[in-house]
């Protein structure tokens, strides 16, 4: 195990021991990967002062991994090898289901459960130098798929055809396809993409922007609408080149489009100016989203900030293995920017009878202030 892995698991036997706990089992793929460096049915047993046990079900191939077939095998491997049974144990319990978490505190003997999977989101949220530069590189790929974007683009096409189109070049780019996100109603494929006002319908789920969809069985995203000049199609699609992703939303315009998107589209590259200019370690999250509220204001653009029908309530989230891990830039946040946190923030507006304007860029915290990522052109392109 290198380096990078044994820091990780380090900083998870630090919270086992502030918590009081005996160990914490990990079954989720992306803390598994983020431990390990692979994903496995299974279950990590980690000691506070001890080698992780991975006690696996399949695949076959994993080194020094205990084959099991259910979890009420696990007590007999620690009490054959004078490892006494945990009285707490740290669960990620904000995925497991709650007929796992019982099975798997049965077949331990019914030691107390807590919850870890906001120490794991936590410690996640800060980046080392190899995770960073992961995400650089990720943020290269998506650049130059989205130079791309115009090239692409056919008079008459769909939003679908169109992002249909993207999705193709992102593959061909090595997209691995989906991209985890950490909640309930976080189901979407590949990205969202919204043209005119599809842009201002409401979808039950937690994204920036909303959308129809093609189906109600996933309301959220392009829904074919045909493209026409005076709109716009917004394309936020996940920069999912690696495991480390980057976050980028990007604005185009078909024909000529009425002067006033342009100028809330200025408003929303201004806003990422000030991030670039202001935004430092110890910045207030919350701040972030106060200044970005108050320059709406300030524009006449509040009835227009981040949707209509529905808005969001934050403008900006942490990112690494999933596109939405801390901290969330929203009004109640208490969450304190530090060296090595990378966040999207994305200030966007729905203008009725247009569509969505705006960008999103993905940056990383430093010692001093800010470097932005995801460096590509950000004034709206006429189609």
């Amino acid at each position: 195990m290198n380096t990078e892995y044994k820091n990780r698991i380090k900083n998870v036997q630090n919270a086992i021991i502030q918590s009081q706990a005996d160990a914490c089992i990990i079954t989720t793929a992306v803390n598994q990967f983020y431990l390990f460096g692979f994903i496995f049915d299974g279950y990590a047993y980690i000691l506070p002062n001890d080698e992780p046990i991975l006690f696996v079900k399949r695949p076959e191939n994993i080194e020094n991994a205990i084959y099991i077939r259910k979890p009420e095998q696990i007590p007999d491997f620690l009490c054959n090898n004078g490892l006494s049974l945990p009285k707490k144990v740290l669960i990620e319990a904000d995925r497991i289901t709650l007929n796992n978490a019982l099975r798997l505190q049965n077949a331990l003997e019914n030691p107390q459960l807590l919850n870890v999977s906001g120490i794991m989101r936590e410690i996640r949220s800060v980046k080392s130098e190899y995770e960073l530069s992961e995400m650089r590189k990720c943020a290269a790929i998506q650049t130059d798929v989205y130079r791309q974007i115009p090239s692409l683009y056919q008079k008459g096409m769909t939003d679908v055809l169109f992002q249909t189109e993207v999705e193709r070049v992102m593959r061909q780019h090595g997209s691995i396809g989906i991209f985890r996100a950490f909640g309930d109603n976080m189901d979407i494929f590949m990205g969202s993409v919204l043209a005119g006002d599809n842009a201002q319908a409401a979808s039950a789920y937690d994204f920036a922007m909303g959308g129809k969809g093609v189906s109600p069985y996933l309301p959220i995203g392009a829904s074919d609408v045909k493209l026409e000049d005076g709109m716009t199609i917004m394309f936020d699609m996940a920069g999912n080149f690696l495991p480390y992703m980057s976050d980028m939303t990007r604005t185009f315009a078909i024909g000529k489009v009425d002067k006033k998107a342009y100028d809330a589209h200025q408003v929303s590259i201004e806003m990422n100016e000030w991030v670039s200019e202001n935004v430092k370690p110890g910045t207030h999250c919350a701040d972030i989203y106060y200044y970005s509220l108050e320059t709406a204001k300030k524009y006449n653009l509040e009835n227009y900030f981040m949707g209509t029908t529905q808005q969001a309530k934050f403008v900006g989230h942490g990112l690494g293995l999933e596109i939405n891990e801390p901290p969330v830039f929203t009004p109640r946040s208490k969450e304190i920017l530090r060296p090595n946190i990378a966040f999207a923030y994305e200030p966007k507006f729905v203008l009725p009878g247009i569509g969505a304007v705006g960008i999103e860029n993905t940056f990383i915290i430093n010692e001093n202030g800010v470097e932005k990522i995801t460096l590509c052109e950000e004034e709206m392109i006429v189609l």
